[in-house]
Parts: structure tokens; sequence; C-alpha cells
């Protein structure tokens, strides 16, 4: 696998549905102001949607107050983050086709108080060399002090126990199904079914929570914090994803 083969599957009807299996409202119910509070609460103002897919949380976050900045390594996802926010009359700061390897390039150092990365987006780069670049720029586009919130599937689960989902926080739209369709220890490919019988496919690496944790102390992130399905304290074998909250230290 390559590390653009997301860009090749997210296609424009891929997207074109891909709100519908998100559901927003549904979706919206399970985070329950998650990411709101936790950008309140270290103070962050100018947040970078990196991996924005249709816009969801970027346009979530500018509804919020903070100045949200879109950008996502698929231009078909670009477009309808774009769409979605004018016919929701959303205003963003910018909307930018980036490559995760190269916010820093693009957006300059120091940049942000945060960044976002959701949708299970890292697992998209299957080298290991291109993971570690990525976090690199993350970094360097975050101010000292500034947070970066990533979350992944508990891909442990998934290659330990096999597939299963509480369907209540990820993917939750009326009618549509995701599971795998193909379970290896070097990929997963998932399968999203929709009611009129048209599948399509997404590629991951399958990245296992320890091995997240170390790219990023590798990175030179500290402070991180683990949730399961946004909390605290949880059962390993149970959550479906893990969201990975870290900091750039500020020396």
């Amino acid at each position: 696998m390559q590390n653009d083969t997301y860009k090749r599957e997210y296609t424009p009807e891929f997207v074109s549905r891909w709100d519908r299996l998100i559901g927003w409202d549904s979706r919206a119910e399970g985070e329950n102001g998650f990411f709101e509070r936790l950008l309140r609460r270290h103070g962050c103002r100018q947040v970078a949607d990196i991996a924005c897919g249709t816009g969801y949380h970027a346009i979530r976050l500018a509804n919020a107050g903070f100045e949200v900045t879109a950008s996502d390594g698929a231009e078909n996802m670009i477009v309808q983050t774009r769409r979605n926010a004018d016919e929701m009359e959303v205003t963003l700061a910018e909307t930018k086709v980036v490559d995760w390897r190269e916010l820093h390039t693009v957006f300059g150092a120091n940049r942000f108080d945060a960044l976002v990365c959701l949708g299970n987006a890292l697992p998209h780069l299957f080298d290991p060399e291109a993971r570690r670049q990525a976090l690199e720029s993350m970094r360097t586009a975050l101010r000292p002090g500034g947070l970066l919130i990533l979350d992944h599937r508990n891909f442990d689960k998934i290659l330990d126990h096999g597939y299963s989902s509480k369907r209540q926080f990820y993917y939750v739209g009326d009618g549509v199904d995701a599971k795998p369709s193909e379970i290896s220890e070097d990929l997963i490919k998932f399968e999203y079914s929709y009611p009129d019988g048209t599948r399509f496919h997404l590629s991951m690496s399958p990245l296992r929570r320890h091995y997240m944790l170390k790219l990023l102390d590798e990175a030179g992130f500290a402070g991180v914090t683990t949730y399961g399905d946004f909390e605290e304290s949880y059962e390993a074998d149970e959550a479906d994803f893990f969201q990975q909250v870290a900091i750039k230290p500020r020396h």
C-alpha cells in the first residue's frame, strides 16, 4: 500500500455520500461536546482541523466560536467541506488541500493553538517514516503549549479479538454499514455499504495503541492522555476508538 492510496479511495461519489455515513446529528449526540470542552479548557482559539473530511468538526468548532482552518489530503473532501460550509453559512479561516507531512511548510511554524486530526486519518499512512514526518510537522505547526487531538480505531481489539462495534459514536448514519472486509497485521480494509447496494473501501494501517504513544513521544509530544470513546476511564478491549491528546512542550 502507498501513502496516497486514500486520495484515490475517496472518490467523488464516495465523498458525496460521506455525510450520510457520519450521521452529523447522531455523531454530535455521541460526542456530547467533548472536543469543544477540551479546547476551551486549554485556552485554544486558533484551531486547524487537518483531516477535515467533509467539514463536520471544522464547522461545529467554528459554530462554537473557534477560528478554524480546515485542511485535508484528499481534494474531493475539501471541495465538499467548502460546499457544506457555504450551505450552512459558516465562515472558515482557510480551506486547503495539505498533506500531513507538509503542514508546517504550508501554514508555518508555531501557527495554531490546537490541531485536530480526527476520523481515523493517520492510519492512511502506511510508511512508518511518513507517519513520523507527519507528527513532526504537526508539532512544528503548533505553538509551544499547543494541543494535538488525534483519534484512531481500537485496532488492538480488531486484531486480537475480531471486529465489533457499539455503533454509538462513529459512522452512525442510518442504514449505512462499516466493517472490515480484510484484516491482517499490515492492512485492514474497511467496506462501507449503502442501502442501494453501493460499496466503497478504505485501506488502513492498523496502528496499535502503544505504538501510537511511542510515535507521539518520538515526535516530541508530551503529557499524552488517552481517552476511550471520549472517557478517560475505559476498558481497553471495549472502546471502539481512542482519542489521543498530546501537548507540544513549551521549552
